[in-house]
């Protein structure tokens, strides 16, 4: 998996026992040459990979990218896990990785992020020979989902309200991003035009949990490396959420973090 990733499948992987290994980081995706390597040094039975809307680089992988990614997959028979969290808010994205490699690719998906965080129901799209295990998991962790709230979605998808809730977050999401690169003009900012969310990386002398410290005690909450790192060499990075706060927030909010990156870069 990328050498940055969500921090929840790392939880995961912990409670499963699951060794994870790092891939490395580029601007524009994982490296799939480093993973091609790592196939041909060991076993390696999946891949973990968020094309669409990386959290947290904010990177998607052009359609290139995701048929090399497949294609390496089938020659080293692994299955693909694609994490989907965060695909919708994007505008016009690639086909999905699951359309290179149906036979081999667990698609996961939910509508926590393009419509209410309330609205804890997913998608599971899985190839047959994989269903009796995903099915097995979700009854021993979740049992199942509200009849209510899956009616809810289906009519929403149906009638057309979730595809305008979606183009309102995308909406939205285009205006903070726009404050954060106006705020933060200048800084090494990474991120995508459609996120909510934005990597900070710091100077060689930051300590970002310093930096995090000092943020929280000006009731700012933003996140270090640590928690989205699965290699040993942690960055010094930020994580800052943009859509926790009221729009108008925002931009004091922001200031505040480049006040405080800026202080702790040249102190």
């Amino acid at each position: 998996m990328d050498a940055l990733t969500y921090s929840g499948f790392k939880v995961l992987a912990a409670l499963y026992h699951l060794e994870l290994a790092a891939i490395p980081c580029r601007p524009e995706g994982p490296d799939l040459q480093a993973l091609q390597t790592l196939c041909q040094q060991r076993r390696v039975r999946a891949v973990y990979t968020m094309p669409t809307l990386h959290n947290p680089l904010g990177w998607v992988l052009n359609t290139g990218q995701r048929q090399a990614l497949a294609d390496l997959a089938r020659q080293h028979d692994l299955l693909i896990i694609e994490d989907a969290a965060y695909a919708r808010l994007v505008s016009h994205p690639p086909p999905p990785v699951v359309s290179y490699a149906p036979e081999r690719t667990v698609y996961v998906t939910g509508f926590s992020k393009n419509i209410a965080t309330g609205l804890r129901v997913g998608v599971v799209i899985s190839p047959p020979r994989y269903r009796p295990e995903i099915e097995r998991a979700i009854r021993a962790t979740t049992w199942n989902t509200p009849t209510l709230i899956s009616s809810l979605i289906c009519a929403w998808i149906e009638d057309g309200t979730v595809a305008r809730f979606e183009t309102q977050k995308r909406q939205d999401a285009r205006q903070r991003q726009q404050v954060a690169r106006e705020v933060l003009c200048g800084l090494p900012v990474v991120s995508h035009p459609d996120s909510y969310f934005v990597w900070l990386p710091l100077g060689e002398e930051s300590r970002a949990d310093r930096l995090a410290n000092a943020l929280m005690e000006r009731r700012i909450s933003v996140s270090t490396a640590e928690p989205f790192c699965v290699s040993a060499t942690i960055p010094q990075a930020l994580r800052i959420a943009l859509g926790s706060v009221p729009f108008d927030s925002l931009r004091p909010a922001l200031l505040s973090v480049r006040d405080a990156v800026e202080y702790e870069q040249y102190r």
